[in-house]
């Protein structure tokens, strides 16, 4: 069937569209009127361009009374400090006759703007503070010479820091804490005085965040990339006391000419100062676009190095594995996780020092045999290459398949290994790639909603065992949604129930897992009897912390949980005994055990002791 098109629908009267709020400096403009802001040329200027919003202007300024007087000036020969002003336009804080006048004038330009009261200090709610001798109610000649303007990056909001490049970088990159810096600097106060002359033998080096160099510097760095050249304009609250440099009293503003000739990427990986990765040559292409963030099939050579005075090496690849690099896919817990988690931020080419804590490293990992357990240890790593898994276009839906069981079964090793946080990755991934799946039939849509089914419960197993059972339960609900009287996920969730405390919602899966399955009988009951015996413990440490709360004479006040500790030690024994004596077929079983149920609210379980002792009728207020 054609479809004609409706010629009216195109000739529809488009909405209006919104117009922005005025801006403050629009607002003011809006007070100037005829015959209250006059110019006059003194020396034209060069150029076509004029200050646009968002440059930097430098001028040097002299104001004057109409018959002469001088009131105040920036230049030396008036009194002044020989420092021209800075401001940006748009940004900084002006009176409202410069706002409107130097906008247009041209580089160079020398000119005189006439100004009455309003449109100089005398203006109502002026931004602008002047001292109160200041004739701020004469109409004045503001003498302005435009040295320069230019694009500038604002740093701080107060434009306390601004960085005006002169040469742009290599790449995108930027320094930060706790980067290594090279870079060559030399400063000048904002008259040219030279404060720190620019060496000739070598930059300087310094580590971000250790106060070498002054605030306001660090914080123009940070913005530069490899290669950059820049001028970084620091206002006084900004020049800081450092190591490179004293401060100089009396000086408003210093300008740095700065040129980052290097920087060593230093990452606090773990964000605690103990798992430390240093790079020590650089790779190829760009941080972090070109790492390997994805679980990928990676290529190192690698040194281990103990930390000790004689940087003993227990192993080196190029040694040890006959010259081999080691090869291994990342994602599946084959290496000590700060290895991993260090190469992740390699570049192809690279080579890092990474030092990494015991509990990163061999503590929970296979330990050679000649790393002494709980030991710092180092490595010097190279990431020759890796290769990113393909995606699923153009496979076919068994293909597809077959990935997902793969994919599966490295989730399942991790899991039985008590890599939960690595298993629960696995599975979700696959199912992040399933919203792009659409099967043909009905039977492939059987096996696709049976899979994604078996992963949810999957992930729900992993966040019990992590001990987030609010996400454990929803994993389930995901499940149950669709298929309410799926066992499995009766059984998953109720034990995510028990977990959290919530016993009344877990007896109700339990049972209703019976009424559905008969096969399931024996699981649900051994589900109901553990469930029984954590009422009964809750019960228990509720009657004992409330001891004695009834047993008091009016005016009498009951001492309520106190006790020795030792009954509980004793008790969280045995309860660690029970819950792994009562690990149940239908969970896959692990070393570890499940986290206990968090305690409940004081209201909760003095309701459920009032029941137990026949006061449940009782309002608690």
């Amino acid at each position: 069937m054609a479809v004609v098109a409706d010629d009216d629908h195109d000739q529809q009267v488009k909405p209006p569209e919104k117009k922005k709020p005025e801006t403050e400096d629009e607002k003011r403009r809006k007070k100037i009127v005829p015959g209250s802001l006059m110019k006059a040329v003194v020396r034209p200027g060069g150029g076509e361009s004029k200050p646009a919003e968002g440059n930097q202007v430098v001028y040097h300024c002299t104001v004057r009374t109409l018959d002469g007087v001088t009131v105040e000036s920036t230049r030396s020969e008036f009194g002044g400090k020989g420092t021209p002003i800075r401001h940006v336009v748009g940004k900084s804080k002006v009176i409202l006759g410069l706002l409107e006048g130097i906008p247009t004038m041209l580089k160079g330009e020398v000119a005189v703007f006439k100004m009455k009261p309003e449109m100089h200090y005398g203006e109502k709610d002026c931004p602008v503070a002047v001292p109160d001798n200041f004739p701020k109610d004469s109409e004045l000649h503001f003498e302005i010479e435009l040295i320069e303007f230019s694009k500038v990056k604002v740093i701080t909001d107060d434009l306390g820091v601004l960085k005006k490049v002169i040469e742009e970088g290599q790449s995108w990159e930027t320094p930060r804490e706790p980067y290594e810096v090279e870079a060559w600097i030399s400063a000048k106060s904002g008259d040219g005085k030279v404060i720190l002359p620019r060496t000739q033998d070598e930059p300087y080096f310094f580590t971000f965040g250790k106060s070498e160099v002054p605030k306001g510097l660090e914080l123009g760095i940070s913005t530069m990339s490899r290669g950059e050249k820049a001028v970084i304009c620091v206002k006084s609250q900004y020049y800081t006391e450092s190591t490179v440099m004293p401060v100089v009293e009396g000086v408003d503003e210093v300008h740095f000419e700065v040129e980052l000739v290097h920087f060593i990427q230093v990452r606090d990986v773990l964000g605690d100062g103990r798992l430390i990765k240093r790079r020590i040559r650089d790779g190829r292409g760009e941080f972090p676009m070109d790492c390997p963030l994805q679980d990928s099939l990676l290529r190192v050579h690698y040194k281990g190095f103990l930390l000790n005075e004689e940087k003993t090496v227990f192993y080196d690849t190029k040694i040890d594995n006959n010259g081999q690099p080691l090869e291994f896919s990342s994602g599946e817990g084959l290496v000590p996780q700060g290895f991993e988690m260090s190469v992740r931020l390699m570049l192809p080419g690279e080579v890092s020092l990474v030092t990494c804590p015991p509990d990163y490293a061999y503590d929970k990992f296979e330990r050679p045999a000649n790393v002494p357990e709980g030991a710092y240890v180092q490595w010097e790593i190279e990431l020759l290459d890796f290769n990113t898994p393909k995606d699923w276009t153009g496979f076919s839906f068994r293909e597809i398949m077959d990935d997902v069981e793969k994919i599966k079964g490295t989730g399942n090793r991790l899991f039985k290994e008590g890599k939960f946080e690595l298993a629960k990755a696995k599975y979700d991934k696959v199912l992040r790639e399933f919203n792009h799946v659409h099967p043909q039939d009905d039977e492939e849509g059987k096996e696709f909603a049976n899979t994604r089914n078996l992963l949810h419960l999957n992930v729900a197993a992993c966040l019990l065992k992590l001990g987030e059972h609010k996400k454990s339960i929803d994993a389930c609900n995901k499940v149950l949604d669709a298929n309410p009287i799926h066992v499995k996920a009766l059984y998953r969730r109720g034990m995510a129930y028990m977990a959290s405390g919530d016993f009344e919602e877990a007896r109700a899966d339990f049972i209703k897992m019976m009424s559905i399955d008969k096969s399931s009988e024996a699981s649900a009951k051994a589900a109901l009897l553990k469930l029984k015996k954590e009422e009964q413990e809750v019960e228990r440490k509720v009657r004992k912390q409330f001891k004695g709360l009834f047993d008091k004479r009016p005016g009498e006040i009951a001492e309520v949980g106190t006790n020795d500790g030792g009954d509980d030690v004793a008790t969280g024994k045995k309860l660690e005994k029970d819950d792994l004596d009562n690990l149940d077929d239908h969970e896959e079983r692990t070393h570890q055990t499940t986290a206990p149920p968090p305690r409940q609210g004081i209201l909760s379980q003095l309701r459920k002791l009032f029941a137990s002792v026949g006061l449940n009728r009782c309002t608690i207020l």
